[in-house]
């Protein structure tokens, strides 16, 4: 069997053109949020793991928030109050670890496969 080859040529980057205070949003586990976890879904630990947007560095200061600072999230399906937090993202994607404020944002259109859509949503982001 042969072995898979990557091309010569990486493919070149799409750029998004979205409008000034909004991004693509993808949600996913992580590390923090699951050991937080363990602790209890109402401990103090799993809000400071997954109550929180990652972004990039510049589209944090394009649109004046800080480290630490309170944003909304909004997509078509919801919106959470987070803290916003400087991530290594590329400019106009966003992540926020999965759990109730997530779950709050994401497309309750299963499409069959019985899981809501958690990557890829169009989400605005303001200070608050």
């Amino acid at each position: 069997m042969a072995r898979p080859t990557r091309p010569k040529h990486p493919l070149p980057r799409r750029k998004r053109n979205l409008p000034a205070g909004k991004f693509i949003l993808i949600t996913g586990r992580t590390a923090k949020q699951g050991r937080a976890l363990h602790q209890g879904k109402g401990s103090e630990a799993y809000r400071r793991a997954a109550a929180l947007v990652e972004m990039n560095e510049g589209d944090m200061a394009h649109l004046n928030i800080t480290a630490g600072q309170a944003v909304r999230v909004r997509t078509l399906y919801g919106e959470a109050e987070v803290e916003a937090r400087v991530g290594q993202l590329p400019a106009g994607l966003i992540f926020i670890p999965l759990g109730p404020w997530a779950n709050a944002l994401a497309d309750p259109d299963t499409q069959g496969t019985g899981m809501p859509g958690f990557k890829g949503l169009e989400a605005e982001v303001e200070p608050l």
